[in-house]
């Protein structure tokens, strides 16, 4: 069964991307920020999956927010959309072989879509998800059962405006916060910005109890949240 598949809006969105998005100097600091991450939250029992756009162009967002999140000794893995159904398959394993502090997901544009279908890869194999954050989603989609808590961002006046719907079961907390009149935002900048990232921050903080997170090594700065 394929679980990642995505809409003709993907093209549209590739080509709107390399406008935006399209110099090797943003690839190479997107690249930087969640260099090596995965590897210091190996032994965790928490899992965090933050999944970005088109490419490595697209989304450094979710790298800003991962620096902020281990800042607070929130270790957490930054990927392309693209890998979630391997994701899926670590994190399903992890949960089966005694992992089972909270699993979040986190994403951005097709990242966003890909957070909601790596969700739903794990309610089919049974595994919870506590927390599922998506920004501004390519197409709408179900929240599965196993999700606690979904929250959405998205702009009902952009071309990409997927709304979370309730899937078969699901009894979680759900919402759909519509930015359409938020001065500043972009789907194109909607990852990068500074009050979003405080409040995922604060709905994770929630679910991982202190004496569980690692030591907080990021640097802190104020510029990878404002709006660009």
């Amino acid at each position: 069964m394929v679980f990642f598949t995505y809409s003709g809006h993907a093209l549209t969105l590739m080509i709107a991307a390399s406008i935006f998005f399209g110099s090797a100097c943003h690839r190479a600091t997107a690249k930087g920020v969640g260099k090596g991450v995965s590897k210091t939250g190996a032994n965790r029992p928490n899992q965090v999956y933050l999944l970005k756009g088109l490419a490595d162009i697209f989304s450094s967002g979710m790298d800003f927010l991962q620096a902020k999140l281990q800042a607070r000794g929130i270790v957490g893995e930054v990927h392309s959309h693209s890998e979630a159904e391997e994701l899926a398959q670590s994190a399903i394993a992890k949960w089966r072989s005694g992992s089972r502090g909270p699993i979040i997901i986190i994403g951005h544009s097709l990242g966003a879509d890909a957070a909601i279908a790596m969700a739903q890869r794990l309610g089919a194999a049974g595994v919870p998800v506590a927390l599922l954050v998506t920004f501004s989603p390519v197409d709408s989609a179900p929240a599965s059962a196993n999700v606690a808590r979904a929250v959405n961002y998205f702009q009902s006046g952009s071309a990409w405006h997927g709304q979370i719907t309730r899937g078969a079961g699901f009894h979680g907390a759900l919402e759909n916060v519509d930015l359409a009149q938020t001065p500043g935002i972009t789907h194109f900048n909607m990852e990068k910005a500074e009050p979003l990232h405080a409040a995922t921050i604060a709905k994770v903080l929630m679910l991982i109890p202190t004496h569980t997170r690692a030591a907080a090594t990021a640097p802190s700065s104020g510029a990878p949240g404002t709006y660009r």
